[in-house]
């Protein structure tokens, strides 16, 4: 790395608490999941009520198979819970401190407060 130009001792301070590169990847690909507006509107709605498959694609407007392929990424990446219930498996916003920052930002982006 080429040395900095000394304009604020503020650069060098905070390049000693960067972030190790694999966070940066970890949050890249999680605005990643979240840049698809199908996965994006599914997120949403599992921020405010937890909905099995079928339900889902109904609101979401898209198919089961598509809708599972969605919910699988998301709950990869950790940003969703789910449990089964007899045949169905229904799916919510985990408890995780991401997600629930996500809950947050979507609602502040969407100008909304979650009903519950």
């Amino acid at each position: 790395m080429e040395k900095l130009h000394h304009h604020h001792d503020d650069t060098e301070a905070m390049l000693k608490k960067m972030p190790c590169p694999q966070a940066f990847e970890n949050v890249s690909a999680t605005f990643g999941l979240i840049a698809d507006s199908s996965r994006l509107k599914i997120l949403w709605l599992l921020c405010h009520c937890e909905e099995c498959v079928n339900n889902i694609a109904a609101a979401v407007n898209m198919s089961s198979p598509a809708v599972s392929h969605h919910l699988r990424l998301l709950k990869q990446a950790g940003l969703l819970a789910s449990r089964r219930d007899g045949k169905e498996m229904f799916y919510k916003l985990s408890d995780t401190p991401e997600a629930k920052l996500l809950h947050k930002a979507i609602d502040d982006i969407f100008d909304m407060n979650c009903p519950r």
